[in-house]
């Protein structure tokens, strides 16, 4: 007969059949589950080395970048071809240069407010022993070839020891020929274009098309010709007479500009047509009296005798910056593709 309670102090049999709490577990099992805690330790710590190398290397490639564009920046801003800089070297003689780039428009580089302005200096110089407008541009807005070709003739006469020069690229047409005819020679490539002596305004009629799309113009004006120019129907004869007038007045504005600047050297320009729109080559307009001379910016240099030539075009400097940066970074990428291109040596042989 048991009894109950147990004794205490009696000792009990059935520990042999309970497991104890602190049992200690086979040997094989434990290691098992320390070397499987070592790796996740070591995984983990080698996860944030690696973590820290990456981070290490993106913030030197930054840092490295700030660095080469602080170069650049500063090559940019200490170089003598650049203009619009107050620091710009030009203590000794030389031809200054001013570049008429592209669309001439109050919105592009080729505006009529920096380039007056670096005519301006370049004139204002007294180092500056020439200077020459750097001419590759098919034209554009009459109002700002105007505003520059009235600014040269002032300098000119304000400055009459100091001559200007037009040297014409690929193409001087247009609003560009405006502006060369007011310096006192013009230098051309033999195979340059130039002329093009006329005023245009693109228009055109797509009635049919509209129609046969379905689409129907409803404009709203307020006055009779306000949508002389509409697309969507064809001009009245009223209409195209006054557009013809307008361009036929600042067509001459244009033949007169040419006229005072070119005067008795244009080779009968009625029988020539050379107010007519058409456009010549380089050797052509020579023979036409539209140009000079054959030459170029270098051999203009040569023909002066002087040993340096400055840009006095102004530059954005930010510009500036990315351009020479792009420049560098396709320089790189070109090399890299032509070094990759290359055959091994073993297998490449001797190239003559």
């Amino acid at each position: 007969m048991s009894s109950w309670p147990p004794d205490p102090n009696k000792p009990s049999n059935s520990n042999n059949n309970v497991p104890q709490p602190h049992q200690q577990m086979p040997a094989n099992i434990a290691g098992r589950e320390w070397h499987l805690l070592e790796k996740t330790l070591l995984a983990s710590i080698e996860e944030q080395r690696r973590a820290r190398r990456w981070s290490i290397f993106f913030k030197l490639l930054t840092f490295g970048y700030l660095i080469l564009i602080f170069i650049i920046m500063g090559r940019g801003c200490s170089s003598s071809d650049s203009t619009g800089i107050e620091g710009i070297d030009s203590k000794n003689p030389h031809l200054a240069v001013v570049d008429v780039q592209g669309v001439i428009s109050e919105s592009e580089v080729a505006n009529a407010d920096d380039i007056n302005e670096a005519l301006t200096r370049a004139f204002e110089n007294p180092n500056a022993k020439a200077v020459a407008l750097n001419i590759n541009s098919p034209g554009g807005s009459p109002v700002q070839s105007d505003l520059i070709w009235q600014n040269m003739m002032d300098l000119r006469e304000q400055y009459p020891d100091k001559k200007l020069y037009a040297v014409i690229g690929d193409i001087g047409a247009s609003g560009a020929y405006y502006i060369a005819s007011a310096s006192n020679e013009i230098y051309v490539n033999p195979s340059s274009l130039v002329g093009s002596i006329g005023v245009i305004m693109p228009s055109y009629d797509i009635e049919g098309l509209l129609d046969k799309v379905g689409v129907k113009d409803r404009t709203l004006t307020a006055g009779e010709y306000k949508d002389i120019l509409s697309l969507s129907r064809p001009m009245t004869d009223f209409e195209r007479e006054h557009v013809e007038g307008v361009l036929n007045n600042t067509h001459q504005h244009f033949i007169d500009a040419v006229k005072k600047g070119r005067g008795d050297r244009l080779k009968n320009p009625e029988k020539n047509n050379l107010f007519t729109g058409l456009f010549w080559t380089g050797q052509q307009s020579i023979e036409l009296g539209l140009a000079d001379k054959t030459g170029s910016i270098r051999a203009l240099e040569k023909e002066l005798e002087l040993d340096e030539v400055v840009n006095y075009t102004p530059v954005d400097p930010i510009q500036q910056l990315f351009d020479r940066f792009a420049v560098k970074m396709g320089a790189g990428l070109g090399s890299s593709v032509k070094i990759s291109a290359l055959p091994s040596e073993q297998n490449s042989g001797e190239m003559r």
